[in-house]
């Protein structure tokens, strides 16, 4: 995983709330068996309708999402994670996430904004108005920065550290490979190893 430590960029304004991980990739792209390859099925129901901001040419290339609350509730599929990072997103900002959905955006490094909705409601409407609007996500000051905006997010520790030093769970495992090894060395050699 590669570090995130600002998300800079111009963001598309969905601002809808209670969006769930079907709506957000279809139960049939979940037969894939990699991580990429996703971006084409994100919001496949909506991307129907012509007038869907995702479709708009304006929002092209937006790097932020902006939600509404309880952002990706429903099913725990970490494809909704994937299809937002296939389709160029590297974070969003909402009032709330499922929990669920949370953990994943963070072991996958999407960074999962949670900020007041009054503050979201601004950088909706920013950005409606002019599309090319950056916002600027810091998450070694954990504030969301656009012009006449500032807010601050909260990020436990735990999660920040992952996030700066790009560290998925492969790596946090890594970090114990001497006292894995010391472990694995002193187990008798009857039983399974770790190579």
């Amino acid at each position: 995983m590669e570090p995130v430590r600002r998300v800079v960029g111009r963001a598309l304004p969905l601002a809808r709330a209670d969006v769930d991980t079907d709506q957000i990739i279809p139960s049939h792209w979940l037969k894939r068996l990699e991580r990429t390859g996703y971006g084409p099925g994100l919001f496949e129901a909506w991307r129907k309708d012509p007038a869907f901001v995702l479709n708009e040419p304006r929002y092209h290339g937006a790097a932020i999402l902006l939600a509404g609350a309880n952002f990706g509730c429903g099913s725990s599929r970490e494809h909704a994670v994937w299809a937002l990072l296939d389709a160029g997103f590297r974070a969003v900002i909402a009032p709330g996430f499922a929990d669920i959905f949370r953990n994943n955006a963070l072991r996958n490094g999407l960074l999962p904004v949670e900020i007041d909705a009054d503050t979201v409601a601004k950088l909706v409407e920013l950005v409606r108005a002019e599309p090319s609007t950056a916002i600027t996500v810091d998450v070694e000051r954990l504030t969301v920065d656009a012009p006449g905006v500032r807010g601050p997010f909260v990020l436990d520790d735990f999660s920040r550290t992952r996030l700066l030093e790009g560290l998925d769970d492969i790596a946090i495992t890594l970090r114990h490979e001497p006292d894995i090894g010391a472990y694995e060395a002193k187990r008798p050699v009857w039983l399974p190893r770790v190579r």
